[in-house]
Order: structure tokens, then C-alpha cells, then sequence
């Protein structure tokens, strides 16, 4: 039986996110999910990629709005739900995307750059803003927020204890970032879920994640390091990617919660989907040469 054990809500993109017990699916994702998001003065997204320190803003979601405190001074910044300042649209662009946003505040701009020691802006994305998901994968009504590329990605907690079989030290899933994490199954198994339904709501696997620097930023102290991508290049490597975890897009809306069953309608047998379970006989891998061919997605 495979049944949702975790589930994660990412309100501010990059920023960490907020284990839930239950989280409403709605047309772009999970509601509050990566709705915010940050830009340097071109209006291009900002992630730990190149601000690792992103990592020491905690999120939580409260009655009046997001809470954003920073883990070291304690300093809170409070960003209400109606609080953009103005219906004024701005174009902004997440790696080959560019969508419509709004400006939160002068004062949230002032905030997070202080906070993270880089010029930055917050912004919302509105409702009425329909970002569509790339078409070679998904179908073309498929929306999503400000995530890189899809409104949901998946893991099996098999998948991460396998890995972590092979790790001398252990890591958590906050450094993967997924949405829903299930147990039961066998290690990797969402990579070739096709179509799945969690209560009355159907879910697509589409793309296998192909993974970039962050999960070897420890999402604690914001240190970097070579694993677990080191590791996963072994066994986890095709076309100079490395995956782990599976891109979604779903059709309905509802409540999901943990403990909720999952249950498997149809597989995904295309070859793009598979990818070595066991390491490779040569794991004599340049790790900087495949760091440098990793650009997306988290």
C-alpha cells in the first residue's frame, strides 16, 4: 500500500518550507505554494543557488499573513495576504519562463535585502495570472506558481533511504524539497508513476526531477557540500543529469492529507522515464564536471 507520509508547502520560492498535516490542492499546486517569490533588479528569480542564505528564513503561515523570521537575529517580517501594494503588473522570469506579478511592499523589499545582504524584491503572483507548464510534457491547461517548471514532485521515502543506504552520513528530505513524500513501494518507484489518485483527485507523473546544486546545501547552517549528488551520479546519471524524485500535474481540487492512500492507475514505460538503479562499474565520476553540467530543476 503506498500512502502519503509528508507533505510540504513552499510559500516563498526557495525559502524553506512548512511540514503540514493536510494541504489543499488547488489549480496551480498547493494553496500558498511558491505564490511569493523573490527578484534581483532585472526581475529574475532568485534561489539558494546562488544565496544559500536563503535557507535561514523560517515561513509559517498564520491567521494575518506569512511570517518570515531569520533563524540567527530572530527579526520577524510579517507579509499580510492582501498586501500588495497595487494591481500594477511586472514581468518576471523563472529560468526560460516569464509570467506577471505584483510587488508586495517597499518595506519587504527593504526586509529581505537586508536580511540576505543582496538587493531584492518580493513578489506575489495573482490569481489571475495562468502560468503554464511546459507542453513537451504536460498537457497545455496545466498551470503552476512560481515553481521551476510543475505544480508538484514526488518522492518515496524507499527511495531516500536507499540513498541514504549508500551515504556515510544521512540526510533529511527537507534537502530535496518535494511536495508529497509516500511509503510502501519499492526505491524510485514514483519514477514511473504515470497516473495516480489520492481521494477523488488524479495526479500525472511527467517529468523525472532532474536535480541541481541544493540538495547539497544543508538546509540548517546553509554549508554546501558534494553530497548527495556525488553519490546519486553513481547510479542516478542519464544525459548528464542526475535524478531523483518526479514531477506532477494533476486534474481536480480537495483537501489531501497524511495517511491518505495512493493508488496507482497506469505506469510510465517510455525510456525517459528509466534510469539505473545500481551504481555504474566505473565510479571514477568527475563530480566538478558534473556539477557543471547541472542547471535545473529544485
Amino acid at each position: 500500500m503506498l500512502q502519503i507520509s509528508e507533505l510540504y508547502i513552499y510559500p516563498i520560492k526557495s525559502l524553506p518550507g512548512i511540514a503540514v498535516k493536510a494541504a489543499r490542492v488547488t489549480e496551480k499546486g498547493f494553496e500558498y505554494d511558491r505564490r511569493w517569490m523573490l527578484v534581483d533588479e532585472n526581475n529574475l528569480f532568485i534561489s539558494q543557488r546562488e544565496a544559500p542564505q536563503m535557507t535561514q528564513l523560517l515561513v509559517s503561515i498564520k491567521n494575518d499573513g506569512l511570517h518570515i523570521k531569520h533563524k540567527i537575529n530572530g527579526e520577524l517580517l510579517i507579509v499580510p495576504f492582501d498586501s500588495p501594494s497595487s494591481s500594477n503588473k511586472e514581468t518576471v522570469t523563472i529560468w526560460d519562463d516569464s509570467c506577471e506579478a505584483e510587488y508586495v511592499s517597499n518595506d519587504a523589499d527593504d526586509w529581505f535585502t537586508s536580511a540576505l545582504g543582496i538587493n531584492c524584491r518580493l513578489v506575489y503572483m495573482p490569481d489571475d495570472c495562468k502560468r503554464i507548464v511546459d507542453q513537451r510534457y504536460a498537457p497545455g491547461n496545466s498551470v503552476t506558481s512560481f515553481s521551476d517548471a510543475y505544480p508538484f514532485m514526488i518522492i518515496g521515502q524507499a527511495s531516500l533511504d536507499d540513498l541514504n543506504s549508500r551515504l556515510t552520513e544521512a540526510l533529511p528530505m527537507d534537502r530535496f524539497r518535494p511536495n508529497i513524500v509516500f511509503t510502501g513501494g519499492e526505491p524510485y518507484e514514483e519514477d514511473m508513476m504515470g497516473n495516480f489518485t489520492i481521494g477523488n483527485i488524479d495526479f500525472y507523473g511527467v517529468k523525472l526531477c532532474a536535480r541541481c546544486i541544493i540538495p547539497t546545501i544543508n538546509q540548517q547552517n546553509a554549508t554546501k557540500g558534494k553530497e548527495p549528488l556525488k553519490t546519486l551520479a553513481k547510479y542516478r546519471q542519464k544525459n548528464n543529469k542526475i535524478y531523483f524524485g518526479q514531477n506532477l500535474v494533476h486534474n481536480g481540487e480537495g483537501i489531501i492529507a497524511i495517511g491518505d492512500e495512493m493508488h496507482t492507475m497506469s505506469l510510465n514505460n517510455d525510456e525517459k522515464f528509466i534510469v539505473n538503479k545500481t551504481p555504474e562499474r566505473n565510479t571514477n565520476i568527475d563530480i566538478d564536471k558534473t556539477f557543471g553540467n547541472i542547471v535545473k530543476f529544485c
